[in-house]
């Protein structure tokens, strides 16, 4: 494993744990060169989830990628990392357990949208105004009316 500060790849495992799902180990590791600590986590490497995007082009699974986007809209907002990147972990686990070749992308896209609409009605409209590609105001304007109009929502 590279060491991430100085690139070194000599280091040593200081800790290994299980995460608190049971589907990867944390390991805390030590840069012999350096001496500075990083983590790394290792994950049973299934088979690969292949997605169908909305022009019908094939891409794998990126648990990044919808990490950064979750991450995005929830910028200055008061969602912790570990809320994200557990959601992602029972995304993926979901996905995987669906046991389908190729899936669809909306089936992602409105998995992320339900999440954000339950954790964060900002972080909701922001990931939607892109993954629903407003054109304009008004579809911006007619998602706001649809969440200031759903039951059990504050105004």
């Amino acid at each position: 494993m590279k060491c991430p500060y100085c690139g070194e790849m000599d280091n040593k495992v200081i800790d290994s744990r299980v995460t608190k799902d049971g589907n990867a180990v944390r390991r805390r590791r030590e840069c012999l060169a350096c001496k500075h600590r990083f983590t790394t986590y290792e994950r049973v490497e299934g088979l690969p989830l292949v997605l169908i995007k909305k022009d019908g082009r094939r891409e794998t699974f990126d648990r990044t990628k919808v990490l950064v986007g979750m991450q995005k809209a929830c910028e200055k907002r008061s969602i912790s990392i570990n809320t994200l990147e557990q959601f992602v972990n029972e995304l993926e686990r979901e996905l995987q357990e669906m046991g389908e070749k190729e899936i669809p992308t909306s089936v992602v896209g409105e998995r992320v949208m339900t999440k954000l609409h339950e954790l964060d009605d900002v972080a909701y409209v922001r990931f939607a105004s892109v993954y629903r590609e407003f054109k304009d105001i008004n579809d911006f304007m007619a998602q706001l009316k649809h969440l200031l109009g759903a039951p059990g929502k504050k105004s």
